[in-house]
C-alpha cells in the first residue's frame, strides 16, 4: 500500500516537473534566439551595414535639397521658407522621441541648420557673397556645444560636412574670380543668366580654374571617403554631405555649360 503510494506521489512529481521544465527554460531560450539573430549580419532587423549606408544616402538627399528645393522656393516665398525651420525642429523632435526613429530625428535636426541658414541668405542676402558663409556659419555653434556634449552627433556631423563643403566651393569661387559672375547673376531676370554663366564656364576653363578645381575635389574626395572605413553612424552622416558637394557642384557645372 505505501509502496503503491509513494510510485504514484513520485510519477505524479515527474510529470509536474516534466510539464513545468519547459516553461522555466522558455526565456533563456528566447534570449539565446534574441542574442544569434542579433549576432547574425543577414537576419533582415539587425543590419547595421545596410543602416550606415541608408544614413550615407540620406545625408546625400538631405544636401540636394536645400539647393534644388529650397533655393527657388526661397526667391519667392523667403518668410515661408524661414518659417519651415520651425517645422523641421519640431519634426525632428518628434522623431527623436521614439527609438525606433531617433536616428531619423536627429540627422533631420542637422538639416534644419543648413535649412534655416539658406532661408535666410538666399532670401535676404544673396545679392552678396560675402555673407553667404557667415550666414551658413549660424549652427556652427549650436553643433559644436552639442558635439562637446556627445549629443545629436549624428545631425551635427551631417551639418559639419555640409559646411565644410560650403566653405570649400566657396573658396573656390574666391580663388577663380567668380564672385562678379555670382553678384550679377543674383541681380538680372532669369532670362539674361545665360551669358553670365557662359562668361563664369570661361573662367573655370582656363589653366588655373581647372587645377584649383582639380585640387579641391581630391581634397572634398579625401575627407568624404575616409570616414566611410570607420564605419560610425555619424561619420557616414558626414562623408555623405562632404562627398555630395561633388556631386552638387558638378551638376552646377554641367548646367552651365548647358547654358
Amino acid at each position: 500500500m505505501i509502496n503503491n503510494t509513494f510510485s504514484s506521489y513520485t510519477t505524479s512529481t515527474t510529470a509536474i516537473t516534466t510539464e513545468l521544465l519547459p516553461r522555466e527554460t522558455e526565456p533563456r531560450e528566447i534570449r539565446e534566439l534574441e542574442s544569434t539573430l542579433q549576432a547574425s549580419t543577414s537576419f533582415p532587423l539587425v543590419v547595421p551595414g545596410r543602416q550606415t549606408w541608408l544614413i550615407f544616402a540620406a545625408a546625400v538627399f538631405l544636401v540636394s535639397v536645400p539647393v534644388f528645393i529650397e533655393a527657388p522656393l526661397v526667391r519667392s516665398l523667403p518668410v515661408l521658407s524661414l518659417a519651415m525651420t520651425g517645422f523641421w525642429v519640431w519634426l525632428s523632435f518628434k522623431l527623436m522621441s521614439r527609438s525606433a526613429t531617433y536616428l531619423w530625428g536627429d540627422l533631420l535636426l542637422g538639416f534644419s541648420w543648413s535649412w534655416l541658414a539658406g532661408a535666410i541668405y538666399w532670401g535676404w542676402l544673396r545679392f552678396e557673397p560675402l555673407w553667404h558663409l557667415p550666414v551658413e556659419s549660424i549652427g556652427l555653434p549650436f553643433a559644436c556645444w552639442c558635439l562637446v556634449r556627445n549629443w545629436g552627433k549624428v545631425g551635427n556631423w551631417f551639418y559639419l560636412g555640409s559646411l565644410l563643403g560650403t566653405v570649400l566651393t566657396d573658396i573656390y569661387f574666391y580663388l577663380v574670380d567668380l564672385i562678379p559672375y555670382w553678384r550679377q547673376i543674383m541681380q538680372v531676370e532669369p532670362s539674361n543668366v545665360s551669358p553670365i554663366l557662359q562668361a563664369a564656364v570661361t573662367q573655370v576653363q582656363t589653366p588655373w580654374g581647372v587645377t584649383w578645381a582639380i585640387i579641391l575635389a581630391i581634397v572634398l574626395l579625401v575627407a568624404g571617403v575616409i570616414p566611410l572605413s570607420q564605419r560610425q553612424r555619424h561619420l557616414y552622416a558626414f562623408g555623405g554631405a562632404v562627398l555630395s558637394t561633388i556631386l552638387v557642384d558638378s551638376l552646377f557645372l554641367l548646367a552651365a555649360l548647358a547654358a
